[in-house]
């Protein structure tokens, strides 16, 4: 049974989250929030068990808009949802949308860091280049949509370093925090400079 009645809450006040991830959730709602006034937002898996999508967009806002379409469907509510990647200039843009199963397995960062540092083996400083890109989409039942993006640009760095985050943050030396890698930064400092905040800062202007 799901935890709240999707019946009972209102569509024209309630955006569904098209995620599992409670910090997501927080980190959009405060966002967001200032220019959707008196909108509450549920994650996806607060409203029930859905089964997720097939991802198969040839680009992150379309993979984004495929995740919120999904979401919006099986609750007829307005939906936001998120599709990021790290883009390796050196690379031809790989890992890109496959970033989170670039190695065959989808989530084993410790495959894809060794698949990355193997890629980028003999690749000079100046050419490592690369970023963290990130689509964000507010899909309404209508079909109607209005999609944010954004980048956090840096470099890949030779081995990996720090303990915080996931995925490429320990090889992943951002422009804004010089000497140290995604995976060294505190939660709110990530935060403050990620490509999700800057995806969802684009998608809150356009709101406003």
């Amino acid at each position: 049974m799901p935890k709240i009645d999707i019946a009972a809450l209102d569509p024209e006040k309630t955006v569904v989250v098209a995620t599992g991830n409670a910090h997501k959730v927080t980190e959009i709602e405060a966002i967001l929030a200032p220019v959707m006034p008196g909108v509450t937002f549920y994650a996806l898996g607060e409203l029930g068990d859905f089964p997720d999508p097939v991802e198969n967009g040839d680009t992150f806002a379309e993979n984004a808009v495929i995740k919120a379409q999904a979401a919006s469907e099986q609750t007829g509510l307005p939906a936001v949802a998120d599709d990021s990647g790290l883009v390796v200039d050196a690379l031809s843009g790989e890992p890109g949308i496959m970033s989170a199963r670039w190695a065959g397995v989808h989530g084993d960062d410790a495959r894809n860091n060794a698949k990355l540092m193997r890629e980028m083996e003999g690749v000079a400083d100046d050419e490592r280049t690369a970023r963290f890109h990130s689509s964000v989409v507010l899909l309404y039942p209508d079909g109607s949509c209005v999609t944010g993006e954004g980048d956090c640009e840096g470099t890949i760095g030779h081995e990996p370093r720090g303990e915080h985050g996931f995925g490429y943050d320990p090889l992943f030396w951002p422009a804004d925090t010089p000497g140290r890698t995604m995976a060294e930064l505190e939660p709110a400092e990530k935060n403050a400079i990620s490509h999700r905040a800057h995806a969802l800062a684009d998608l809150a202007r356009q709101l406003a």
